[in-house]
């Protein structure tokens, strides 16, 4: 008899084992158990064939509705192309060569009805576009030799596959492990699955890869779902149990403080929505153990002046911040902003303020050891800086607060190197976003991030206006964005132009995907500030601005556009945040589907900041319908960033909610969706909480144990410990 915990080398031959670990990263009996099937094939139902995308790995079921013999171009003999249709008629085309063509012709007749599987293929343009696999592996469902017992049920399980992995290979698999499964004990007590109307966990996989009928499915995704969101919420809980027994130093706020007297002076008012979340990080400093609190706003909501006031409270409290930005230039914009609004209080000295210091990696011998020794002798009360904050040589004389702006472009490596520098105790930590990445929703939807939101907008924000321009349908789209540039220069506006890379393949700034080798390379800086000059922008002051300029000369950039001096910028992403030039009110975006939706939104946000109207075109080759495009369309439809990272989640999924990966390749989430089933999660959260609250070590369920610490497996652990 089989368990989860065993290697599937043991439980199946040799090379199904090897294929399953290789291509779907299955090793153990439960990694297999766990590798629920995509959706259900009926005997009577069709795939629908228009939901196909280019190099897509699918399996699609179909009905043969013709195969004929075709002879090879340049060259003697025949090849097989048998057509296949769906349940609304569309059509795939099936070819095959050589000696597997044969054994193809024999099986698929005219009015057979079997599953295909392999890679999508497109040839034609428009209506005369086909679909087509190559050489796909396919099994019949009305033969009547060894195997045809497998489709005898009324619903059969289609899995995700891969190349040399079909879904009834998975399928065979799984009988040999389901045939010689022992009991399995349960990590559920009784009393909550009679709670919550659940099967045992046995019943549930077995209903979930053998199902009878509809019926059994839903039971089972009910019980396999709730499993799920329980053991995450569980883990995630002893963790911030744990948590609160971590040290941190106190930060109370003083009533005559540096805090005080910046607030005095403050030429504005602040926000509700400022103070209050003002009031909240103030109380998570006050308290022995760290605050770990997500500040979510929108692009101008003042996230900054939030920011700076936890800073000042900490240094009023004897200890030290430091800001860690993304980029060069978003790391002097915040110096020289930070140290504007201080005013004399940044100098330090007989004023009674703190020095501001500036780190990043460009910085001249003299100046680093200056910052270096302001920040490890406690003289700057705040360092605003890169990675290069992250150096061991770089230390600190008590630092009590980190803040990371822009939370999702630091991994969690990065930001641990930082609380390593704490010292004995650990210190506070405000991350700061204005679009969360799928991860930080999902952590968010399980409770796991404390969240302060800024829906509030300053006034004088100005709204602004999205468009997509599909170039390559109408090119003159593409004319008028030009057109309207200039119309805008014209009114004395200014205008940024933002491509996804410098001018050469090493210099790659923006969210480009990773499967785009069939495409053309994408537009660089250099490439379409030269081609704009000389052609549809001729005339106009034109600059160019990226990550690879010297230092001295991206300021150089920056202060001329700042100025006035400059009317488009053609720019990579370094002026994604911390940018604020409130004379600029046009944003085209070059190859817009090569970025993801939070840069989308980011960018979008330098616009529209001086009282003008904003516009942002977002340019792209993407056709309709394509899943680029409809995130595209999504990004122009709204100016919400929380409802964009939840469109971002739908699409990319939420990642590995307890390990590194920030898509959803690795999640260790297989049934739970967190969009679709947030109700199930929040029930999950009560239920352990009052689990955890009477029995925090979980002793009297050894097996839920057991469970948590398979899933806590590999480099789990150790994350959760740097998180």
């Amino acid at each position: 008899m089989t368990s989860f915990d065993e290697p599937l080398a043991k439980a199946l031959d040799p090379k199904t084992a090897k294929l399953l670990e290789s291509v779907l990263d299955l090793r153990t009996v439960g990694d297999l158990l766990r590798h629920y099937p995509r959706r259900y094939a009926e005997r009577g139902e069709l795939t629908n064939l228009d939901d196909l995308q280019v190099d897509e790995h699918v399996t699609v079921v179909g009905e043969v509705t013709r195969a004929m013999r075709k002879p090879m171009r340049n060259k003697g003999g025949t090849w097989l192309e048998v057509e296949v249709v769906d349940g609304r008629r569309s059509k795939i085309y099936l070819s095959f060569f050589g000696k597997t063509s044969h054994l193809a012709e024999s099986r698929l007749r005219p009015g057979t009805r079997g599953m295909f599987a392999g890679k999508v293929g497109a040839f034609g343009q428009g209506e005369k576009r086909r679909w087509q696999l190559s050489h796909p592996e396919f099994e019949m469902f009305d033969e009547t030799e060894a195997g045809a017992e497998e489709f005898a049920a009324a619903l059969v399980p289609i899995y995700p596959a891969g190349k040399d992995v079909t879904p009834w290979a998975i399928r065979r698999a799984l009988g040999v492990v389901l045939d010689t499964m022992g009991a399995l004990d349960d990590p559920l007590p009784a009393a909550l699955r009679a709670r919550h109307g659940l099967p045992g966990l046995a019943d549930a996989l077995l209903a979930i890869h053998r199902p009878r009928d509809h019926g059994d499915v839903t039971r089972a995704r009910k019980r396999l779902k709730f499993d799920e969101a329980f053991l995450l919420q569980a883990v995630l809980l002893q963790r911030r149990m744990a948590a609160a027994s971590w040290p941190a130093t106190p930060r109370p706020p003083r009533g005559d403080g540096l805090l005080a007297d910046f607030d005095g002076r403050l030429p504005f008012q602040l926000t509700e929505g400022q103070q209050t979340v003002g009031e909240e990080v103030a109380v998570d400093l006050a308290l022995a153990h760290p605050m770990h609190r997500l500040l979510q706003g929108e692009v101008g909501a003042g996230k900054t002046v939030v920011a700076l006031r936890a800073m000042l409270q900490v240094v009023d409290a004897g200890g030290q911040a430091v800001l860690l930005a993304p980029t060069e230039v978003l790391a002097q914009q915040h110096h020289r902003s930070i140290s504007a609004m201080l005013g004399d209080l940044a100098t330090g000295g007989m004023f009674g303020g703190t020095a501001v210091a500036l780190l990043t990696g460009s910085l001249g011998a003299a100046a680093r050891r200056s910052a270096m020794l302001d920040a490890a002798s406690g003289t700057a009360g705040i360092v605003v800086g890169t990675h290069a904050v992250l150096q061991e040589r770089v230390q600190f004389a008590d630092l009590g607060l980190v803040v990371v702006d822009e939370q999702h472009r630091f991994g969690v490596e990065q930001r641990d190197a930082l609380r390593e520098k704490a010292g004995g105790g650990r210190p506070h930590v405000l991350v700061m976003t204005a679009t969360p990445i799928p991860r930080t929703v999902a952590m968010t939807v399980f409770g796991d991030l404390t969240v302060s939101t800024l829906s509030q907008l300053p006034s004088g924000r100005a709204p602004i206006t999205t468009h997509v321009v599909p170039a390559a349908e109408k090119p003159h789209f593409l004319d008028r964005t030009w057109t309207r540039l200039r119309e805008e220069v014209e009114l004395g506006r200014q205008a940024y132009i933002v491509c996804p890379r410098i001018g050469d393949l090493e210099g790659d700034e923006g969210d480009l995907s990773k499967d785009d080798d069939e495409r053309r390379p994408p537009l660089a800086v250099l490439d379409v500030a030269e081609m704009l000059s000389e052609g549809p922008l001729h005339g106009l002051r034109t600059a160019v601005l990226h990550g690879k300029l010297p230092p001295e000369e991206k300021d150089a950039v920056m202060g001329a556009f700042t100025r006035g001096e400059v009317d488009v910028l053609v720019a990579t992403t370094v002026i994604e945040v911390g940018v604020d030039v409130p004379n600029s009110s046009v944003m085209v975006i070059m190859d817009a589907d090569r970025f993801g939706v939070s840069q989308l939104h980011q960018l979008r946000g330098r616009v529209g900041r001086g009282g003008l109207p904003g516009l942002c075109l977002l340019v792209t080759d993407s056709p309709g319908g394509a899943p680029a495009r409809q995130r595209l369309d999504a990004v122009a439809a709204t100016l919400d960033g929380f409802e964009l990272s939840r469109v971002d989640l739908e699409q990319r999924r939420e990642g590995d909610v307890l390990g590194v990966a920030q898509s959803g390749r690795r999640s260790s989430l297989k049934m739970l969706q967190l969009l679709r089933d947030e109700d199930v999660i929040h029930a999950a959260r009560q239920d352990a909480e009052a689990m955890l609250e009477a029995d925090p070590g979980l002793a009297d369920h050894p097996i839920l144990r057991m469970e948590i610490d398979r899933l806590l497996a590999d480099e789990r652990a150790e994350y959760l410990e740097k998180t």
